[in-house]
């Protein structure tokens, strides 16, 4: 493989999200042999209205309105990762499918190809790879003046399961399938679903950061300001708090433990967990979102840790991040079976068919758990890391595609 090819990266994931995101982490890692151009998921003339005060926003008003500093270089993210930010986008996803949404669908597109021309112009590429993270709803076909080396497109979930982005996003992820050179798909019921459109789709699964969740073993980290007051057992949750989750599970989780603390560590983006009743629960915490590097100091006071989600045709094509975070920490994973993916799973977590199975098992994870079993945990983790996937990036792209 030719170590000199530069890389355009489009993500649905901003890179100072509150959530951590496959797209940025994927970056990171191939900018330790390659450049990367990171453009951000585009804001739009509603987000800026309704979140013009941030500091999100502020720091990139000049781009946004007038094109211009659109390159930043944040101290945080690795020297040759450059974030890229486009100009104010307009807000059609309201609009039904049809002549005005793909008009003004193509205003947008030209937005995003505008940046694309600009970096290629600015840095001189001359061999790059194309890659959109999982947002269809932008250049699903790449015009004649922009030629990569390889295109291709990460599907990162069912699209058609969720009722804002079904409204365009199935037909529009099946079209730029079609268009581009490679598909990769984060689990095994994705790529069966969309090798329909093409014959170069790929399993490529979720990872982790190991080097960061490995930390909850091998360090003692400080204990979190809102654990301090906790002397149960905590059963732990990091990550979003949304619609995959099964909040009448949680419920019967915190009933039937009520000796012990459950503990959620994320964004909360539903009212759910406010209808089944689980915010007034007295042995239940919502701490709020946490940056990625502060989620070892919290695993590593849990006595286990949840992957609750739902049993539906969404979940089923979910490879969950969560999975190979939480066993690089080492702890002892209980998971509804939700999907084949995390069935592959088993020997290292605790992945099981009915509510009451799972409420019961908590307290066996937590018994069984040994030092023996976390480094197993451990190794497991260390074999889906980046670097792993990066690799197989390469191996998979590296082929011409079959026509």
């Amino acid at each position: 493989m030719n170590k000199s090819y530069d890389i355009i990266c489009f993500s649905l994931s901003r890179w100072d999200s509150a959530i951590s995101s496959p797209a940025l982490s994927l970056a990171k890692e191939f900018a330790k042999k390659h450049r990367v151009f990171y453009i951000d998921h585009p804001y739009s003339w509603k987000d800026f209205f309704t979140e013009r005060k941030t500091a999100a926003i502020q720091s990139r008003k000049h781009a946004l309105f007038g094109g211009k500093n659109i390159y930043s270089n944040p101290g945080s993210l690795p020297e040759n990762l450059t974030v890229v930010t486009t100009r104010l986008t307009l807000p059609i996803n309201f609009l039904p499918p049809g002549f005005f949404y793909r008009q003004l669908s193509k205003i947008n597109d030209g937005i995003v190809l505008g940046a694309i021309r600009r970096i290629v112009k600015d840095y001189q590429l001359k061999d790059f790879v194309y890659i959109n993270f999982f947002d269809p709803y932008f250049v699903r076909k790449l015009p004649g003046d922009i030629k990569p080396w390889r295109s291709v497109y990460q599907s990162m979930d069912d699209i058609s399961q969720v009722a804002y982005s079904n409204r365009h996003g199935t037909r529009l992820e099946e079209e730029i399938i079609r268009n581009f050179d490679y598909t990769l798909c984060t689990s095994r019921e994705l790529t069966r679903l969309k090798s329909a459109f093409s014959k170069n789709v790929f399993l490529h699964p979720n990872a982790a950061d190991t080097s960061i969740f490995k930390k909850a073993v091998t360090e003692k980290l400080p204990m979190p300001a809102e654990l301090k007051n906790i002397k149960t057992k905590i059963i732990g949750f990091t990550g979003s708090i949304e619609y995959r989750s099964n909040f009448e599970l949680l419920k019967k989780v915190a009933e039937y433990h009520s000796d012990k603390t459950l503990v959620f560590v994320g964004p909360v983006q539903t009212e759910e967990h406010k209808t089944v009743g689980l915010d007034k629960m007295p042995n239940v915490v919502f701490v709020g979102p946490k940056h990625i590097t502060e989620l070892p100091g919290y695993l590593q006071y849990f006595d286990c840790v949840l992957i609750p989600f739902r049993k539906n045709t969404l979940t089923k094509s979910i490879y969950p991040l969560k999975i190979n975070e939480y066993l690089a920490a080492g702890k002892p994973v209980i998971a509804t079976h939700f999907s084949e993916d995390i069935y592959s799973f088993r020997d290292v977590a605790y992945v099981v068919d009915s509510a009451d199975e799972f409420v019961k098992t908590i307290d066996t994870a937590i018994a069984e758990n040994s030092e023996e079993k976390k480094q197993a945990r451990v190794r497991v983790a260390e074999q889906n890391t980046w670097t792993a996937r990066v690799e197989r990036f390469w191996e998979i792209i590296t082929p011409p595609p079959v026509s």
